[in-house]
């Protein structure tokens, strides 16, 4: 491996590492304290999710603002945004579909996804399914929500 190759690995292992080490120490992880900030009706709303996305809108501005006076990032030869930002049918219906999905399971589609390896049954079965989920979206809706 090339020199850049191994530094843009060692800034993303880093960088996953106190995203993730934020989360824990939030309590972000915890599952309950994402589905109290959810829950609106039971007169139990917890907050403290908004304060830990507030503070991720706060660390992520600077770095925005950097970005965007930059020519290119330093370990790459270009910035790999999105192509459009526009809000559109497919990403509304997408975002739906994740959140009834994660009402209706009690599961989180990345959680699950990375306790899945811990062979934990019930979440096997939820990226299984999840994963016939976009297969079936790609191979018969895909064209559909366009």
């Amino acid at each position: 491996m090339s020199l850049p190759t191994l530094a843009r690995l060692a800034i993303a292992l880093i960088a996953g590492a106190i995203f993730g080490f934020g989360l824990s120490l939030s309590g972000m992880v915890d599952p309950a304290r994402v589905l109290g900030f959810l829950d609106l009706a039971s007169g139990h709303w917890d907050p403290s999710l908004m304060f830990v996305l507030g503070g991720a809108v706060l660390v992520a501005l600077p770095g925005v603002a950097l970005q965007r006076r930059m020519a290119k990032p330093a370990l790459d030869r270009e910035f790999h945004l999105p192509a459009t930002n526009t809000i559109d049918r497919r990403l509304v219906v997408g975002l739906a579909l994740v959140g009834i999905g994660w009402g209706l399971a009690g599961f989180c589609p990345d959680r699950q996804y990375r306790r899945s390896r811990r062979a934990r049954r019930s979440s096997r079965l939820f990226v299984v399914t999840m994963a016939a989920g976009m297969l079936l979206h790609d191979r018969l809706l895909g064209s559909y929500l366009r």
